[in-house]
C-alpha cells in the first residue's frame, strides 16, 4: 500500500514528490524486468549513497517473506536507477557476509528502522549494493 501510494504521488506530481522526500530520506526508483513477465517493474526503495553506489535492501518493513523485486535484479542482469532525477543503469550485487555486515551498518545509520525490521522476521533480510554499469 505505501509503495502504490509513493508511486502514485511522484506520478501526480511529475516526479517531484516522494513520501521519503517528505521525510528527508534519500530514495532511488529502481527499474528492472520481471523475471516471470519481462515487464518493467519500478519500485521506490530507501538508499543509502555509498562510494558512487546504492545501498538497499530487500526489507519488507521486517515482513515474513522478502519483497517481489529482490528475485528481479539477479535474474534480469542489469537494472535502471532513478536518483535525484537522473537514469544510470546498475548492476545490483547480493551482499553476503561481513560485507553484508558493513553494508547493513551503514544502513542503520541512515535508517535505525532496519533493526525493528530484522527483528520482526526469521529471514535474513537481503542488502544489495547497486553500481554503476561501465
Amino acid at each position: 500500500m505505501i509503495v502504490r501510494l509513493d508511486l502514485t504521488l511522484r506520478r501526480l506530481s511529475a516526479g517531484r514528490l516522494t513520501l521519503l522526500a517528505f521525510a528527508g530520506l534519500p530514495e532511488l526508483f529502481l527499474t528492472v524486468r520481471g523475471r516471470k513477465s519481462g515487464l518493467p517493474r519500478t519500485t521506490p526503495l530507501l538508499c543509502v549513497p555509498r562510494d558512487g553506489s546504492r545501498l538497499v535492501a530487500g526489507s519488507n518493513w521486517g515482513g515474513p517473506t522478502p519483497p517481489l523485486w529482490v528475485g528481479n535484479p539477479a535474474a534480469a542482469g542489469a537494472a535502471t536507477v532513478e536518483f535525484r532525477g537522473r537514469d544510470t543503469t546498475v548492476t545490483a550485487r547480493l551482499l553476503e557476509g561481513e560485507e553484508r555486515a558493513s553494508a547493513r551498518t551503514e544502513m542503520l545509520s541512515v535508517w535505525p528502522n532496519y533493526a525493528k525490521y530484522a527483528r520482526r522476521t526469521t529471514r535474513e533480510i537481503p542488502v544489495f549494493e547497486l553500481t554503476p554499469a561501465s
